[in-house]
């Protein structure tokens, strides 16, 4: 039988303590497809953090980056690391975004919600046509109507958004299309480009990333042979992970996220100072390169989070600069390319649907004329050297939220929040309440 989409009607809630919070876990249904009234249910999975006396606080709900990760679980008061300055002022809802965790997770085998696809159980089962289709679901337009649903669930006239990376582009849909739902916006590293701008976006993160790796390489003379060498043996078939499967020179280009996060020079100068024949390499090698079967949204619609009204066609591919094609030693960060689905046996099932999802024609997602009559304080930690998320893009969209201000920094890296402990968030809510200067 299909559960109620009334998500009054099906919210279940239990509580439970780590040490210093509270946590309470709410679980409700929301439609699949938010415009079709008949559409079948999804779960909807969010935990509830509360410090001591905190019951009546305000809501703040953290928008996790990705997309296609679940959201944090909290250990204690302090994990993850700004927490425990959340809660001095909010509650905090963590909520796992659609198709992640322990809501409806996408996933080949994973039961699909009843009525999903006709006469399909997984998606394993479902045509390449069908899991695209149901994979058009899980943008952040619909994200956000969820988030709108939970909201009205907790009993809240308005919350604050708090939005990492990929969150920070569910923020700025909450802006476009129920920004008086929101009280306060924060967003850190993520303000998405506003119109269909992708191949723009991409060709400004391959000029980042070319000098990232040329700082890397001059921190790290030795390092630039290594990688030459390892890219010899990919290029030969010879570089191999633990359970056997090759690792192609793109693949292995993709080393480079690391470089985008804080101490990642230092995890991937000490990656290539293993010696390449050991299991530690090839085990430390596949912990370290991005994607992977564990959150295949991550690969699968990753391009599809900054299509602002256009189809993304491989822009990653597309934009790729001659000289990097030339020389494996430049390296790549959040750059999805075809050879991801026919390296990786755990995402080779989603190679057609891929494919298929790259020429669909996404609608918009932002609306420019909604964000600049958005009443709404807030403010935005805008990293001066953002791996992904360009800075110049980022200041041409803050530009568009006459409350937000921006705090522009190159004292953190893309993950500022997590890196900072409690200081990036701390002068986020410090800005955003006018008791902080930029």
């Amino acid at each position: 039988m299909t559960p109620s989409l009334n998500p009054m009607a099906t919210a279940l809630s239990t509580e439970w303590k780590v040490p210093g919070v509270s946590l309470r876990d709410v679980t409700m249904h929301v439609p699949l497809d938010h415009d079709d009234h008949a559409s079948p249910a999804l779960q909807l999975f969010a935990r509830i953090a509360t410090g001591p006396g905190g019951e009546h606080k305000p809501y703040l709900v953290f928008l996790q980056g990705g997309p296609g990760s679940e959201a944090p679980r909290p250990l204690d008061a302090s994990t993850p690391a700004w927490l425990s300055r959340a809660l001095r002022d909010h509650q905090v809802v963590l909520l796992d975004q659609r198709g992640t965790g322990r809501s409806s997770p996408v996933g080949l085998d994973v039961a699909l919600p009843q009525g999903a696809i006709e006469g399909v159980e997984t998606l394993r089962q479902a045509t390449a046509e069908q899991q695209a289709h149901y994979l058009t679901h899980f943008r952040a337009d619909a994200i956000a109507r969820d988030a709108e649903l939970l909201r009205e669930r907790l009993g809240a006239e308005t919350w604050t958004l708090l939005g990492q990376s990929f969150g920070g582009f569910v923020t700025l849909r909450c802006l476009t299309a129920h920004a008086d739902s929101v009280h306060t916006a924060l967003f850190t590293g993520g303000l998405p480009v506003v119109g269909p701008h992708l191949d723009d976006v991409y060709a400004t993160t391959w000029e980042g990333m070319v000098a990232r790796s040329e700082r890397f390489f001059a921190r790290f003379p030795a390092d630039r042979d290594r990688m030459r060498r390892l890219a010899d043996r990919a290029e030969a078939g010879d570089l191999r992970l633990p359970d056997g499967q090759r690792v192609g020179v793109e693949r292995l280009r993709r080393l480079g996220h690391l470089l985008g996060a804080s101490q990642g020079a230092e995890h991937l100068h000490l990656l290539l100072d293993l010696d390449p024949d050991s299991p530690a390499f090839a085990h430390d090698l596949a912990a370290a390169l991005p994607f992977s079967g564990r959150n295949p949204l991550y690969s699968v619609i990753h391009e599809s989070c900054w299509a602002d009204g256009m189809a993304t066609r491989w822009a990653a591919e597309r934009t790729m600069p001659q000289a990097v094609r030339e020389d494996p030693t430049l390296l790549a960060g959040e750059h999805v390319h075809r050879e991801l689905f026919t390296e990786d046996p755990q995402l080779a099932p989603w190679a057609e649907a891929a494919e298929i999802l790259a020429e669909h024609q996404w609608p918009r997602l932002y609306d420019e004329v909604a964000l600049r009559g958005a009443d709404v304080p807030g403010a935005a930690a805008v990293y001066y050297d953002d791996a992904y998320v360009p800075r110049e893009r980022s200041m041409a969209t803050a530009a568009l939220l006459p409350r937000v201000r921006t705090w522009v920094t190159s004292e953190y890296e893309h993950n500022g929040l997590r890196a900072s402990g409690e200081h990036v968030l701390d002068h986020l809510l410090e800005l955003a309440a006018g008791r902080r200067a930029a």
